[in-house]
């Protein structure tokens, strides 16, 4: 059975981007009578606004986006809290535990000044790699600060990932981003172990997500790899982007779902207007989720290739 997820960080308001991947998760997981699960990233406390996980999942149910199961297990259909990462702690211990055992992680007592002058100076759009600086230092030895959990990516280990939208993802992850954190200093899980564990513990078999995410793809496949499993199938969706083309920021005219909601702006219009630009439907006339998936049904899948852009008719509604 197919099982997708979604899975936004509460630090605001639910934007069209996001809407934009929940209703194409949603939708594949419908089409086929597979389940759909919504997954708040809330590892990291300063990042996270009060009350912005409710509102999101407030708005998600506004636009017709159930979902089927979470931590509650005795809820009603389309009444379940979403998972919380916050909550989840023991199970991403237990795969840093594994990965230990098989000598796959190391403490890292680097700062990040010192990362950044050891390591070659990244091309524009790249990350800093780790120059492996503590990957053959005393585990035992005394630390300058709180160490980090690195992951010890074999020599050579380059993943090559089918893509639903961008064809395939391939990368040497041992050269282009070295030994990764799989826990801070500080004690949070870092992104990539959580996401990993959670999809496997999930069973979520497929993952439909923005492109701005696939380079992190090819780490999480060897985590899964790692961790005796196989990873899920992906899909990188074109990102949704301002009405003149610029990346969506939180001030963005008609990119807060709360805000076109407040603003008068019917569930069905924004439903219509990104089941069009997904391909679900043949254009983009307003719809229910429900009438979005019936128009997928009798379509074959082919993801967009290109940005979307937010309508400009909403371009002046903002955000508070």
């Amino acid at each position: 059975m197919i099982r997708t997820r979604f899975a936004p960080s509460p630090t605001g308001d639910l934007h069209l981007g996001s809407a934009w991947t929940a209703l194409a998760s949603w939708a594949l997981a419908r089409r086929d009578q597979g389940a759909f699960v919504v997954r708040v990233e809330d590892l990291d406390p300063p990042r996270v606004v009060r009350g912005s996980a409710a509102q999101i999942a407030d708005d998600l149910r506004w636009l017709g986006l159930d979902w089927d199961e979470g931590p509650d297990v005795a809820s009603a259909a389309n009444t379940h809290a979403p998972y919380a990462q916050s909550e989840r702690g023991a199970i991403y211990e237990s795969a840093i535990v594994e990965l230990a055992s098989r000598g796959l992680t190391y403490p890292c007592d680097c700062s990040r000044a010192e990362i950044a002058r050891a390591a070659s100076a990244p091309h524009p759009g790249e990350e800093t790699v780790y120059p492996g600086t503590c990957r053959d230092r005393d585990p035992a030895r005394a630390m300058k600060r709180d160490p980090a959990v690195r992951l010890r990516v074999p020599e050579g280990t380059r993943i090559h990932v089918p893509d639903g939208a961008l064809g395939a993802i391939d990368q040497d992850v041992s050269r282009e981003c070295g030994d990764f954190v799989l826990r801070r200093g500080d004690g949070v899980f870092a992104y990539q172990l959580a996401v990993v564990v959670d999809d496997l513990a999930m069973r979520i078999t497929d993952v439909i997500r923005g492109a701005d995410l696939a380079s992190s793809t090819p780490r999480q496949v060897l985590l899964a790899r790692l961790l005796g499993a196989e990873a899920p199938r992906y899909v990188h969706l074109p990102l949704v982007v301002a009405t003149d083309g610029a990346r969506l920021a939180k001030r963005t005219g008609g990119a807060s779902v709360r805000a076109l909601r407040e603003a008068g702006i019917d569930a069905r219009a924004i439903v219509g207007k990104l089941a069009g630009g997904l391909g679900l439907a043949p254009d983009d006339a307003p719809r229910s989720t429900g009438e979005a998936l019936d128009a997928f049904r009798a379509r074959a899948i082919a993801w967009p290739r290109e940005p979307w852009r937010v309508p400009a008719e909403w371009s002046h509604v903002t955000g508070a």
